[in-house]
């Protein structure tokens, strides 16, 4: 297997971010950029055969289900807030 330069493997994940879950180029490149601050991407760096086409596909594909799952958390979250909010009946 052919092993990206490091850009470039950050490159393919973001272009696959866009071309498998549609993703417009700024979520797609935030997602990278957040995932490159918090490490995710340091084994890539020090392990040049990590950087493959294939685990840039696994990679896109993990940090687009870790960004599903935080929405959907949010999202939950917000519900449950809503739901121990006391509705409002005008009075004041």
């Amino acid at each position: 297997m052919t092993e990206l330069t490091y850009e470039a493997y950050l490159d393919e994940v973001t272009t696959l971010l866009t071309e498998l879950y549609d993703l417009d180029d700024a979520t797609a490149i935030k997602l990278v950029v957040d995932a490159q601050s918090a490490e995710y991407f340091s084994p890539h760096d020090d392990h040049p055969a990590m950087r493959t086409l294939t685990r840039a596909r696994e990679d896109a594909v993990a940090l687009y289900k870790a960004r599903q799952a935080r929405v959907d958390t949010q999202a939950k979250q917000q519900r449950a807030a809503r739901r121990k909010t006391p509705p409002r009946n005008g009075r004041g």
